[in-house]
């Protein structure tokens, strides 16, 4: 049985027991809690990985330069869903530690590109293979099939949720 966060489990007393479709919506709800709860775990465990001194909130940023490129901070700021002083708070840290750097943007020469440093991309393609190497390990007992299934629902899900 997995953790639901409270100690308790689905049955707990004093809990009106949920019928129908209710149920399948209330599991999905315990199990994406606690897989989020482990994401934001091992979120923290990976920006420690890239640098000691990462905060744990930057690591998404990290990624997402390491698989889109060069971006805006508006466009880093409104994929994340902080404001423009939080943005730039945290890519201040980011350029301190190294791990990113700014370049005139080609298209528009009075914006700014945030680009992962040639440090900033060695360090995060450690952390995301390290990442890999334990999924395949956790998962090895898994069908690919199964592995494949389970990314495109995850993916589905993703898409309903950014709507």
């Amino acid at each position: 049985m997995h953790e639901d966060g409270n100690g308790d489990g689905p049955g707990a007393a004093g809990r009106l027991a949920p019928s129908g479709a209710d149920q399948e919506f209330l599991a999905l709800e315990r199990e994406l809690t606690v897989l989020l709860r482990r994401a934001r775990a091992n979120q923290g465990e990976m920006a420690r990985e890239v640098h000691p001194d990462l905060e744990s909130s930057a690591y998404g940023l990290l990624i997402r330069l390491d698989e889109y490129g060069g971006q805006r901070a508006t466009d880093l700021a409104a994929y994340v869903g902080v404001g423009k002083a939080t943005m730039s708070r945290q890519l201040r840290a980011l350029e301190e530690l190294g791990l990113v750097a700014r370049q005139p943007d080609p298209a528009d020469g009075r914006a700014w590109l945030v680009t992962l440093t040639d440090e900033g991309r060695g360090r995060v393609g450690q952390v995301r293979e390290a990442r890999r190497a334990r999924y395949v390990s956790q998962l090895a007992h898994w069908d690919r099939h199964e592995v494949a299934e389970l990314a495109r629902l995850l993916h589905q899900l993703n898409g309903v949720m950014d709507k």
